[in-house]
């Protein structure tokens, strides 16, 4: 069933892995239905719902990422104690590979429960000790900017004044939430990570998405689609192979 902060958008037909996708900045829980629609249909696919956004608009977004953690985890801890046998990974793009990756920590500090079998994360490199490497901008015409030069599927909705007053806010706190993130080190986590990559991608390069390896002592693979950030909207075929085949993989071990 859905909860505040999970989505579904399929109905899992039998017993195969959990996959927990996290939207990226200004995103939500839908940027994953065609995901959801073209992996094995006993995947059962999830996808995390922010506040500030869609059905969750009035809630106040949060601006900084360890509270969203804190949530985002604890929401994931009763699905997970509910059904422990069901393995699971987590995907995120972008934001959502930040966060999807701090929740991966969160978790593997329970010792009550299972760890995820892998962490696929798009979109973006390993956070660096410090402040953010990325120059994100400080008022609404640089969100937008960055937004516009990222490209994606969205790009019209920027234009429509009515639609702009209601993306806006989340876009104004996921930003801020980047900014204020600090990265403090730690060891690395045990969980294999496959990082996934467009060849284009003007936010990150291949070789940035590569530093993830330093933040696994398990299996490592990188994964480059041809496109930019967005890649997945032209790309989700391979990446839905991508990830069952990493999937599979790991819950054959």
């Amino acid at each position: 069933m859905n909860s505040t902060w999970l989505r579904r958008f399929t109905t899992a037909a039998g017993n195969g892995p959990r996959l927990v996708c996290f939207p990226h900045a200004g995103g939500s829980a839908t940027a994953y239905v065609q995901l959801a629609r073209t992996l094995p249909a006993d995947f059962d696919v999830v996808a995390v719902q922010y506040p500030g956004r869609q059905d969750r608009f009035y809630e106040e977004p949060f601006t900084t990422l360890g509270p969203l953690v804190e949530a985002v985890a604890g929401e994931l801890a009763e699905e997970l104690l509910a059904d422990p046998g069901r393995p699971y990974a987590l995907f995120g793009h972008s934001m959502g590979a930040l966060i999807a990756f701090e929740t991966a920590r969160l978790l593997a500090r329970r010792s009550e429960l299972p760890e995820p079998q892998r962490l696929f994360l798009s979109g973006r490199g390993a956070p660096d000790v410090g402040p953010s490497a990325y120059a994100l901008p400080d008022d609404d015409a640089g969100v937008l900017a960055e937004v516009r030069k990222l490209g994606g599927t969205d790009q019209e909705m920027l234009e429509n004044p009515e639609v702009l007053e209601m993306v806006l806010p989340a876009l104004r706190a996921d930003y801020r939430l980047l900014s204020t993130y600090r990265w403090g080190g730690g060891a690395p986590l045990a969980t294999p990570i496959t990082a996934l990559v467009g060849d284009s991608d003007p936010m990150v390069t291949v070789p940035e998405a590569g530093t993830w390896q330093e933040q696994t002592t398990g299996e490592f693979e990188l994964k480059v689609f041809s496109g930019g950030h967005f890649y997945l909207a032209d790309q989700v075929g391979k990446v839905a192979a991508a990830v069952t085949a990493g999937m599979l993989a790991t819950t054959a071990v």
